[in-house]
């Protein structure tokens, strides 16, 4: 099966980037998508908390 393998770049399903510029923007925009994920899981948890209490 070593002949069947994928590489990471291909089972993500993106092109191989050519430079180190590419490289860093792709990553940037990786992270700045998860982190923009856990920021708004993390607002909606704090209104779930405050509306169990009762605060407004």
């Amino acid at each position: 099966m070593a002949g069947k393998e994928k590489s990471e770049t291909q089972l993500h399903g993106c092109e191989p980037c050519r430079s180190f510029g590419q490289k860093c923007s792709h990553l940037v925009k990786k992270q700045r998508g998860k982190f923009y994920i856990v920021r708004r899981c993390i607002a909606m948890l704090i209104c779930w908390h405050e509306r169990e209490r009762g605060e407004p």
